[in-house]
């Protein structure tokens, strides 16, 4: 059902004070027969208002030395007693995704409603991130190709001095910016999607292309912004809209910052 689309579902990792370092989640599980109860909250879950059915993790083991090892995944469906959603939140951009606040008051979850193994959850968690990381890679590349397709020809119809704007020296040099990051992007994108169909793909690569095309489509709505003038910073334009939208590509499924620790990190493990 959620292949076919006829259910939405959701990932709740996230809490107010777990972002990055989400294996420092508060959410509990604690075992009460057959059945575990949640008590806790998370936050920033994307689909968490439509979600029919969502993979929460939550600890089932606060002494657990690493606290990797005390989480685990648990699949959650709507209408579940105990759970329930907050207002959705009301974000800078990505406004057409629904994001809130899930609640769990003594929520009772069946065991066989755990996915994977019990205290294994962060193995389902890392597993689907790099995945997660790679499929959101693409989303840049549709956001920069959208500047592209406005400023452009913005460029050639508005005039200035006599002459299409599009024809001054620093233009073009806009211009071949946004271009050449859009084409690296693009190639960069479509080789590790690539890796991946044949069955090899790493965690540097998928936190790779998402650092590099994310940040690449933040600058690349700036430059559109910038090539638009004055009509790029009014809403009448789609420029603002592309810059609020290619910025929460550089914090979602792990911030800049965290993929540019694992990439550091797959690095000094080949030298250890």
């Amino acid at each position: 059902q959620l292949i076919s689309g006829e259910h939405i579902g959701a990932l709740a990792m996230s809490e107010p004070n777990a972002g990055s370092d989400v294996v420092s989640m508060k959410l509990k599980a604690d075992k009460k027969g057959d059945y575990f109860v949640l008590n806790g909250n998370k936050f920033w879950i994307t689909n968490g208002p439509d979600a029919d059915v969502l993979i929460v993790y939550a600890k089932t083991d606060v002494n657990a030395v690493p606290a990797s090892r005390g989480i685990t995944a648990f699949i959650v469906e709507r209408g579940m007693p105990g759970f329930s959603t907050a207002q959705k939140l009301d974000k800078l951009g990505m406004r057409g995704s629904n994001t809130c606040e899930l609640i769990f008051e003594d929520c009772k979850i069946p065991a066989e409603n755990i996915l994977g193994t019990l205290s294994k959850g962060v193995y389902v968690l890392m597993s689907g991130l790099d995945l997660e990381r790679l499929v959101l890679s693409g989303g840049p590349l549709g956001l920069m190709q959208a500047v592209l397709d406005h400023a452009i020809p913005y460029l050639h119809v508005r005039e200035a001095f006599g002459q299409k704007i599009g024809h001054f020296q620093l233009m073009q040099g806009k211009m071949a910016d946004m271009y050449t990051r859009l084409m690296a992007c693009r190639q960069y994108v479509y080789n590790v999607a690539k890796a991946c169909d044949q069955g090899h793909f790493n965690a540097k690569d998928c936190a790779g292309v998402i650092l590099y095309s994310a940040e690449c489509a933040t600058q690349v709505a700036l430059d559109g912004i910038q090539c638009l003038g004055g009509n790029g910073y009014i809403n009448d334009y789609p420029m603002g809209r592309f810059l609020r939208d290619a910025k929460l590509y550089e914090i979602g499924a792990g911030t800049s910052e965290v993929r540019r620790l694992i990439i550091g990190r797959a690095f000094n493990a080949t030298f250890k």
